[in-house]
């Protein structure tokens, strides 16, 4: 009898309970599938924007254009709008112009030329043509005196100036002792967009100090009025800061054109007229020396001069020989002049009065 051990006969047992067919035997025995490692968070967003679809440059293009073209229309709806500074000063857009040396002046259109129409009508005018006084002086009867203030030589005058704000702190005695005779006070202004009335932060203090350096002193408002209420409004104004001051120079409603964007860009001659008129008169009755102030635009386009008449002229024109055709007693003929006790620039004046 064969002996066998026994490890060998324990493996003789399982190959009898489980025989294996030849099929089976040379099957192949399938592949242990393997855990994949898992990716890091790198990996994933790398992957992810792999996966993205791609612009093309001329997609980057076209989107460049939307943008900048939605910014240019942005901009100029911006820049389409008004602008009005904060405090509306309308002196504050002339100060501008000078310093720039220009200014914008509106125009007249020439009228339309219509061949049905008669050439030949006995209607009058629709406003007054007769002129104002005619000037009596030529360029040459102004001459420069030793502190260098311009003086008409025909007949007798002074020098002063104007000032507000804008000239800050005055030293008085310096001005009065450069020769300097007199000084016109702004009182405050009219908003030239909103038309908010506003006093000048130095109205007060420069009436006092003007008369107390022994100078003659007149005022001005600087207008934007469109119309003769609100041209009381400016006189109750005006009025309420004077207080118990008394001018012995002139005081005046300064009305100048300021912009196409401006409350008063319509402004026409015949309404101006108007309010340049009540207000002289009610000042008048009320015991001051109204003047008119304007330039050479204004007295062409925007005054009918010859009504004005009852009171002095104010002319700025700024050069130093006399070309106005007209007869004014005070010419503003620069708004650059330097003034000891003033810092930067000052309007200057000369001032004739009408002795008759």
């Amino acid at each position: 009898m064969d002996t066998v051990t026994p490890g060998e006969e324990v493996l003789e047992e399982t190959k009898e309970t489980n025989p294996a067919t030849p099929a089976e035997a040379e099957q192949p025995q399938a592949p242990i599938p393997q855990e994949e490692p898992a990716q890091t968070p790198q990996e994933e967003t790398e992957q992810t924007a792999s996966r993205k679809p791609k612009l093309s440059p001329a997609v980057w293009i076209l989107g460049l254009i939307a943008i900048l073209s939605a910014a240019l229309v942005i901009g100029m709806l911006i820049l389409g709008q008004p602008y009005f500074s904060a405090d509306e000063d309308p002196q504050a857009i002339l100060q501008q112009h000078h310093q720039e040396d220009v200014i914008t002046l509106p125009t007249r259109a020439p009228a339309a030329q219509d061949e049905t129409v008669p050439q030949e009508t006995t209607a009058p005018p629709a406003e007054p043509t007769i002129p104002p006084e005619a000037n009596p002086y030529d360029r040459y009867d102004f001459q420069y005196n030793r502190q260098n203030y311009l003086l008409c030589t025909a007949q007798t005058s002074f020098p002063g100036i104007d000032v507000s704000s804008y000239q800050g702190d005055i030293d008085w005695e310096k001005v009065a002792a450069s020769g300097i005779r007199f000084a016109i006070i702004r009182l405050g202004y009219r908003g030239y967009g909103t038309g908010k009335m506003v006093e000048d932060d130095y109205a007060k203090e420069n009436l006092e100090g003007a008369r107390a350096a022994g100078l003659k002193v007149g005022a001005y408002f600087f207008s934007q009025a469109l119309n003769i209420k609100e041209v009381d409004e400016e006189i109750d104004f005006m009025l309420e800061i004077l207080g118990d001051f008394e001018p012995d120079m002139p005081i005046i409603l300064d009305w100048e054109y300021i912009s196409a964007e401006a409350r008063t860009a319509n402004m026409d001659a015949r309404t101006l007229t108007n309010c340049q008129l009540h207000f002289c008169e009610v000042m008048e009755k009320k015991g001051y020396h109204p003047m008119i102030y304007f330039n050479w635009y204004q007295s062409s386009n925007l005054l009918y001069l010859n009504e004005l008449e009852r009171w002095p002229f104010w002319l700025a024109l700024y050069q130093d020989r006399m070309t106005y055709p007209y007869h004014v007693e005070m010419w503003q003929y620069t708004c650059t002049g330097k003034v000891p006790g003033i810092q930067g620039d000052v309007d200057i004046n000369v001032y004739m009065p009408d002795m008759d």
